[in-house]
């Protein structure tokens, strides 16, 4: 009799293992593991989320997915982004955006975005990334561009911003590992203190105050412009230049390009950088 409740007892016990394991998945450590935080944030979009008011993130298609309107593309493609795909700049290739109300309305603001830009070496020759043209200026309401320095080893960012009658340069040289490598760039303005702020790869360079600069009022708008300066597409998006032989276009990926409405806070960009680096 022993024997038999012996017997009973161990099948008994093999169907219950058996079927408490048929009801559990397989045990999976990264999914009970904690969510990354940094800033307090665990992703990119919680960052200002209230303020973001245009991303563009590139993942196949030219879509402002805050908007949810489309730029038109002209010779671009996508390649492998730092966070899913990227525009894919060409030569002769820049996409177009028709500004929401809410770019134009703009008095503060902070634009990030990535770019991994091909080696040039022409020396003082400029190639753009990210603006907001002006139809009668020779640069943009913003215009952001890298300069070259005749080398690969280094190169110059700058930013030209127009203020109704009023112009304004926030620039860096002398900038190592520019080209043929992933570099977040940031540039923040803060009408209540009329002060730009100047970030690579979360940490801030250059800082530069403009005497009651103030709120910020564009300067006869037009399209925004990517991967390229406003004069260099074609037609021109300025009555001031069709063109200029030492302007030249991004071949290289530009990724995750944002727009808020405010000048973000050290630790926010510091965060978004690493957060969208780690692909959050």
């Amino acid at each position: 009799m022993k024997v038999i409740n012996s017997k009973l007892i161990l099948a008994v016990s093999v169907f219950l293992i058996a079927s408490l394991t048929a009801c559990y998945e397989k045990f999976d450590a990264e999914s009970y593991a904690p969510k990354v935080s940094i800033g307090g944030f665990t992703g990119s979009n919680e960052i200002a989320a209230s303020n973001l008011i245009a991303h563009f993130p590139f993942d196949g298609n030219y879509e402002e997915i805050i908007s949810k309107t489309a730029g038109v593309n002209t010779g671009t493609s996508f390649g492998n982004g730092l966070k899913g795909q990227a525009m894919k700049g060409a030569k002769n290739g820049y996409v177009l955006f028709d500004p929401t109300a809410a770019i134009l309305g703009l008095k503060s603001f902070t634009l990030t975005y990535w770019v991994n830009n091909e080696s040039t070496t022409a020396a003082g020759g400029v190639v753009g990334m990210v603006g907001l043209s002006q139809k009668a200026g020779f640069w943009g309401n913003i215009e952001t561009f890298f300069e070259g320095s005749g080398t690969n080893a280094s190169g110059t960012f700058k930013a030209h911003i127009q203020n109704d009658s009023t112009e304004t340069w926030v620039e860096k040289k002398e900038l190592v590992n520019l080209f043929d490598s992933w570099n977040h760039i940031a540039l923040s303005y803060d009408a209540a203190s009329s002060t730009f702020n100047l970030y690579l790869n979360g940490s801030k360079s250059v800082t530069t105050t403009v005497k009651n600069y103030g709120n910020l009022k564009w300067k006869n708008p037009g399209k925004m412009v990517f991967g390229t300066v406003q004069f260099q597409t074609k037609p021109s998006l300025t009555t001031s230049s069709a063109g200029e032989p030492w302007a030249s276009y991004m071949t290289g990926l530009l990724d995750e390009v944002r727009i808020y409405n405010v000048p973000l806070k050290d630790t926010e960009i510091d965060a978004l950088v690493k957060l969208e680096a780690r692909g959050k």
